[in-house]
């Protein structure tokens, strides 16, 4: 498992990977043109996580588009044979839909998911 970091640009998140606290850190908004391109190395780097590699997974994403969701769900399949997973999934108070997209995946795949609402005015 190495480095990973994409720097954010307005229409793609920001993703890292803190390598001395096993954190993938999804944030920001995830509308690009091509979300199969931009996720590519992410996924390529998930195929190299161990089955006992400890991980958090926190998803910090204000909105993402329907290839973008395609996409997350790719990620967690990929790391669901990880015996020691879990993902945050973070969501404002008033946001609704993320909070259901999130559930959605909870029940899709089988990894343990913590939901974590933020206050939006914080």
């Amino acid at each position: 498992m190495g480095p990973l970091h994409i720097a954010a640009t307005v229409k793609t998140p920001e993703i890292q990977f803190l390598d001395q606290e096993n954190r993938l850190i999804l944030s920001g908004r995830s509308i690009p043109e091509n979300a199969v391109d931009f996720y590519r190395p992410v996924l390529e780097w998930a195929q190299t996580i161990g089955p006992d590699t400890p991980l958090t997974v926190q998803v910090q994403l204000e909105y993402f588009n329907t290839s973008s969701s395609k996409c997350l769900l790719d990620l967690f399949k990929r790391l669901e044979a990880s015996s020691s997973l879990e993902v945050q999934w973070y969501f404002d108070a008033d946001d609704e839909d993320m909070l259901e997209a999130g559930e959605d995946y909870d029940h899709i795949v089988g990894v343990p998911f913590k939901f974590v609402e933020v206050d939006p005015e914080a």
